[in-house]
């Protein structure tokens, strides 16, 4: 009878024990959350229609929807089923540096994945898959970079769009007068109300814009693409463990399809707050990546 105690006690024993090693192993951003019961996830107020702000009241978006699915994967690997989930509004200029210092745990948005960031933050398995162009004008007679010549053009602060343009502005000695905006609603402000000829951003983002005008025909999407890009959700560096989490979750989208159902509900079909359509068929790119799911930054 002792005996059979002793073994009991010795079974049970063990099992704390790797319970709490378990615990003990946990590192990163797991085990912040884990302690605290909190995750912070940084969104983007006018991303649309990947991570924007619905009147103050809640976040909506295609990368908004994938980080809630990482979300409930942390829940469920931490066992924290009333985790909670807090929100911090973040722009192109300041995103890097709170995921750094620890204000946010992950953003899930419209952030481009290069190597210059790589050197300050990780990215997870790739979301979505651009290409860099203008807007302007329907009837302003300009079709391509040539014709900017001279002229006012707006992109966003912070931007991979904004060094671009920087850099074909030099190059190409083009005489550009670029103006740089905190946020993409800000730079279509200055487009609609003719303060700038153009608008240079990630094309996406630019038809997410567009449809939201008063008068989306009077608008086009032009100019050879400056660059292909691949969003990813962002990380901190040298997490292993949460990355993987992310990963996982991103790679069961692509692999079910069930990605394909969130790209048409953001992208070809009416989408908040006034039934907006973008109107954007997915591009051969985003079907290659969602055949052969990666984690790398386009060349």
């Amino acid at each position: 009878m002792k005996v059979a105690k002793l073994a009991a006690l010795a079974i049970a024993a063990g099992v704390l024990c790797g319970t709490a090693q378990a615990a003990e192993q946990l590192t990163g951003t797991l085990k912040k959350i884990k302690d605290t019961g909190v995750i912070t996830l940084g969104v983007r107020e006018s991303s649309i229609p990947f991570s924007y702000n619905l009147g103050g009241v809640r976040t909506v978006g295609y990368s908004y929807d994938i980080n809630v699915k990482i979300v409930e994967a942390v829940k469920e690997q931490l066992k924290l089923p009333n985790l909670q989930v807090k929100e911090i509004p973040i722009t192109s200029q300041n995103r890097i540096s709170l995921l750094q210092n620890g204000t946010i745990d992950i953003e899930c948005g419209s952030t481009t994945n290069n190597l210059d960031r790589q050197k300050q933050v990780a990215f997870s398995n790739t979301i979505f898959i651009i290409g860099t162009r203008f807007m302007t004008k329907k009837d302003s007679g300009i079709k391509d970079w040539a014709d900017l010549k001279g002229k006012n053009v707006v992109t966003t602060a912070g931007t991979t769009s904004e060094r671009l343009l920087r850099t074909m502005n030099d190059q190409q000695k083009l005489g550009m007068n670029i103006i740089s905006t905190k946020d993409h609603g800000q730079s279509f402000l200055t487009l609609e109300s003719g303060r700038a000829a153009a608008f240079m951003m990630d094309d996406a983002l630019l038809y997410g814009e567009r449809a939201k005008a008063r008068n989306p025909a009077d608008w086009i999407v032009t100019g050879k693409p400056q660059s292909r890009e691949s969003y990813g959700c962002m990380l901190r560096k040298d997490d292993a463990p949460f990355k993987k989490v992310a990963d996982t979750v991103i790679a069961n989208l692509m692999k079910t399809g069930e990605i394909n159902n969130l790209y048409a509900k953001w992208f070809t079909q009416p989408v908040p707050p006034k039934g907006l359509n973008l109107d954007f068929p997915m591009s051969d790119d985003m079907k290659a990546l969602i055949k052969n799911p990666n984690d790398k930054a386009l060349d």
